[in-house]
């Protein structure tokens, strides 16, 4: 891994990630080469009348660590799971991914920096 020293950074670009989150685990964010990301906030929102749970997990080197795991998101509502106060790095080769309980009833947005 060749991730950028942060003292030398040359580029800070700001994203945001969307997804319609499925009962089957998908990427998010996956970050590229001699780069680092910093991950400031992940949001779920639950736009269905029942109660969901969901799982958000960084994929590192084929190991998996939960940010969140087995979430109640209740009915229309929204969780801030991860606030700009409490972001993580991500190393180049991360992949934040998502799932729930239920099809076609919990979003997610996730703002973070692309650092090279």
């Amino acid at each position: 891994m060749a991730a950028p020293n942060l003292l030398t950074s040359t580029t800070v670009i700001g994203k945001t990630a969307l997804s319609q989150l499925t009962t089957i685990t998908a990427n998010v964010i996956t970050v590229s080469s001699n780069t680092v990301s910093k991950l400031n906030d992940i949001i779920l929102t639950n736009y269905t009348g029942s109660n969901v749970t969901s799982n958000v997990l960084i994929n590192r080197s084929s190991t998996t660590y939960y940010i969140g795991g087995n979430i109640s998101v209740p009915p229309y509502s929204t969780l801030v799971l991860l606030g700009k106060d409490s972001s993580l790095y991500l190393e180049e080769g991360d992949v934040i991914q998502a799932n729930v309980s239920a099809n076609a009833s919990v979003s997610m947005a996730a703002s973070y920096e692309l650092m090279s």
